[in-house]
């Protein structure tokens, strides 16, 4: 039986997380806001045609929650890394977490507001909300495989 050759230790030089820069991580994340977009365009005529047009405008919505999350969250670390290197962020902290609190606020209002009219599949909802943990995961695996 064959064996495969052992893959190269990680040093400093090969090591694709050690070489993260700022700019990487944001770059990653307006990826994961695009692959987010492009699994809701793949996955809406589905669940459209499987569970009919309020299952299909449930999981939008919770893939527009999704995006904005994340979008969210790239602004925050925006911010939280120009403090940690001693830079002036774009933004004024206090506003970037006022607007952070606010679009918690607004999202859980639309889930509510979502879920409380339109009478879909829970679990398209659901469905749209995990988009953001499945976009996110694609990034990481192309990051190793970098």
């Amino acid at each position: 039986m064959a064996t495969s050759p052992m893959p190269a230790p990680l040093t400093p030089d090969n090591n694709p997380f050690l070489t993260f820069t700022d700019a990487d991580l944001s770059a990653a994340l307006f990826r994961a806001i695009r692959n987010i977009g492009l699994l809701a365009l793949i996955g809406l005529p589905i669940i459209w045609i499987a569970s009919g047009w309020q299952s299909a405008c449930l999981f939008l919505v919770g893939a527009a929650i999704s995006a904005g999350g994340i979008y969210e969250s790239r602004r925050l670390i925006r911010v939280v890394n120009a403090k940690l290197d001693n830079q002036r962020s774009p933004r004024s902290t206090g506003f970037v977490i006022a607007m952070f609190l606010l679009r918690l606020f607004i999202a859980g209002a639309v889930l509510y507001v979502s879920l409380r009219f339109l009478h879909g599949a829970i679990y398209a909802i659901v469905a749209g909300l995990a988009l953001a943990m499945v976009a996110l995961s694609i990034e990481a695996v192309m990051l190793t495989r970098s």
